[in-house]
């Protein structure tokens, strides 16, 4: 029997979906977790897509958004903004 390995990449397929994933995320992991996860939607709706959008290259994305990488806040924000996505700010309820 062959196996592949799991790409989430394929499974974010519409826009709630992806905003799922990524609240998701936000809410329970860590910073790593969190680029890990915007370069997985990245790479779900097309890393050449992204680039044009952002106006950054294809190579500097996938290292921006690769693990263990520390991508300037600018960049993040530009590929949400890319992705259909925002940051908001919410009360935590106690």
């Amino acid at each position: 029997m062959e196996t592949t390995k799991f790409d989430i990449a394929d499974y974010l397929d519409s826009q709630e979906m992806i905003a799922e994933y990524l609240n998701n995320v936000l809410e329970e992991g860590n910073t790593n977790d969190i680029i890990n996860a915007i370069g997985h939607i990245a790479k779900a709706i097309g890393m050449t897509k992204i680039a044009e959008e952002t106006g950054l290259s294809r190579p500097s994305l996938y290292k921006a958004l690769s693990d263990g990488a520390k991508p300037q806040f600018a960049t993040i924000m530009k590929v949400l903004k890319a992705i259909g996505g925002q940051i908001q700010v919410n009360p935590i309820s106690t």
